[in-house]
């Protein structure tokens, strides 16, 4: 049986590519409102990034969406972000699921 291509994405964070399932979207609709996107469906502009806490506190400490989507964010998003990212952490380790 033939292998299923496995999708790769850009972390924005760290410049590094890794497989969609491990990486979160973030994504910026015509209103300019930038919000998380579990599903990775929404219409807008994305951009990915890893779930490591690290990396999302190094994403809120460079305000690095700010730049990628030129707009300003309030730090509650970056914060609201590191909480989904060590939610999901957790739960990858929980059940041990890639």
């Amino acid at each position: 049986m033939k292998q299923r291509k496995i999708p790769m994405r850009k972390d924005i964070v760290t410049g590094e590519m890794a497989p969609k399932k491990q990486l979160v979207r973030i994504v910026r609709n015509q209103e300019q409102e930038v919000s998380i996107d579990p599903t990775g469906k929404q219409s807008g502009r994305g951009a990915y990034i890893s779930l490591d806490v690290a990396i999302a506190k190094k994403a809120k400490q460079e305000r690095t969406f700010d730049h990628t989507f030129g707009v300003k964010i309030d730090d509650q998003f970056y914060d609201d972000l590191i909480a989904y990212v060590d939610h999901q952490q957790a739960r990858r380790e929980l059940f041990n699921n890639d």
